[in-house]
Order: structure tokens, then C-alpha cells, then sequence
């Protein structure tokens, strides 16, 4: 087992995924960097030239590519000591025009994708010093919003999952905690998007990627080391509005 720490972000090509990668390593944390789009994700890597991020290929639906990427990070690193279950999809529709396909499949890479990381990084996450598992939540978790039966009902799904493992391995000093985004710049919200989202934000803007890294980074270091079950907002007040 090594004395360093590693952390493993699902998710990590995009731009929140991505700021994530670079404020642990900011903090001298190995990071195993896993996403589907596994050659935007190499092609960041190579040009960072950082020799302490691992870049793989994740499908977070696929329970056999969890073990395969569990499985390398291990080998590469020698260890596992958090996890950052990242990886989301955002999908639009009225509720009478939503299909049980797309709910379904919202649901697998939202919530059950953060299933199965946990599962395969138990074992380890098991005999690590300080143990810590981050859930990228959503406001879409704290309040309803029109057209997203599909992305709200998998991110309540996950925090609710989040709340039963924060119990069920405290007894195992295995800290779970979730952060719940607001709006972000990034280029899951299209333009319009952005700028409709920004003009009815009490700051007027949406939050950077970086912000949310900051959230993320805060609840694996040592200062969080009392906070497990915990759900941290970052979203400029939007969960504050009413309407």
C-alpha cells in the first residue's frame, strides 16, 4: 500500500470533470482519470504532461469496465483512497413525451453508474487511510424543475444512494458525501442555455468548473474529516428561489 493518496473521477473529460483532475492534483493526490470519451481524455492528459494522471476508459454503465479501471489504478498506483463519482448526463423533455428508454438510461449513468463505482472500490477503499467517496449530485436533487422527469428523478436517486452508503460504511470510517451544482459553465448547457440560467441567478452568472472542483477537493482533504452524509450546495442561491 502506498503512503500517497489516489483518487479515481469518473466523468473527467468534460469541464467540471476535468477542473476536478487538476485541483487534486493540485493537492499532490494521483489522479486516475476515467471517461468514455476516452480520447479527448488522453489528448488532455498528453498535453498536461502530467506523469500522475491516469487516463482510462470508463462506460459507467458497465460493471466489467469498473473492475478493469479499479484494477488499474491499483496496479498503477498501489492504491485507492477516493472516489469521485462525476460522470452525469443531462437530458430534457416534457414528462409526457419521455420515453422509458431515455428515463432508463438516464437513470444507469447517473445513479446506477455511481452504484457500481462504489461497489468495485469498497474492497480497497476498505484497507485505505482516509477513505472518502464524492458524489456529484444536482440541484435537480433539492427542487423540481419542468421537463426533467428523467435527469431529476436520477439525481434524487443518487442522493438518495448517497445517504444509505454515508450510513451503512461509517461504521467502516468510509466517508460518502455529495455536492450539488447549480448550473455550470460548461458545454452540457448550450449557449441559450447558459444565458438564460445566468440572468435569473441571484449573482448573474452561472458557477465555474473550477468552483465545483473546489467543493469536490474540499470533502476528500483532511479538513472534511468529520463530514460524512453531508450534501454541499454550490449554486450561487438558485436552490434558494422560489419558483
Amino acid at each position: 500500500m502506498t503512503d500517497r493518496r489516489v483518487a479515481l473521477v469518473s466523468g473527467a473529460a468534460g469541464g467540471q470533470g476535468w477542473a476536478i483532475v487538476q485541483r487534486l492534483r493540485a493537492d499532490g493526490i494521483a489522479v486516475a482519470a476515467c471517461d468514455i470519451r476516452v480520447d479527448a481524455l488522453a489528448a488532455a492528459v498528453a498535453e498536461s504532461g502530467d506523469a500522475d494522471i491516469l487516463p482510462l476508459s470508463l462506460d459507467v454503465t458497465s460493471e466489467e469496465q469498473w473492475a478493469a479501471a479499479i484494477d488499474a489504478v491499483v496496479e498503477r498506483f498501489g492504491g485507492l483512497n477516493a472516489l469521485v463519482n462525476n460522470a452525469g448526463i443531462l437530458h430534457r423533455c416534457p414528462l409526457e413525451n419521455e420515453t422509458s428508454e431515455q428515463f432508463e438510461h438516464l437513470w444507469r449513468v447517473n445513479c446506477l453508474g455511481a452504484f457500481q463505482g462504489m461497489r468495485a472500490a469498497l474492497p480497497h477503499l476498505r484497507v485505505a487511510a482516509e477513505p472518502v467517496i464524492v458524489n456529484t449530485c444536482s440541484t435537480g436533487a433539492l427542487r423540481p424543475f419542468p421537463n426533467h422527469a428523467a435527469y431529476g428523478a436520477s439525481k434524487w436517486a443518487l442522493r438518495g444512494l448517497t445517504q444509505v452508503a454515508a450510513a451503512e460504511l461509517a461504521p467502516h470510517r468510509i466517508r460518502v458525501n455529495a455536492v450539488f451544482p447549480g448550473p455550470v459553465a460548461t458545454p452540457m448547457l448550450d449557449e441559450r442555455i447558459q444565458q438564460r440560467l445566468a440572468a435569473s441567478s441571484p449573482w448573474q452568472r452561472l458557477a465555474e468548473p473550477g468552483e465545483i472542483a473546489d467543493a469536490v477537493a474540499f470533502l476528500i482533504s483532511p479538513q472534511a474529516s468529520f463530514m460524512t452524509g453531508a450534501e454541499v450546495t454550490v449554486d450561487g442561491g438558485q436552490s434558494l428561489q422560489i419558483g
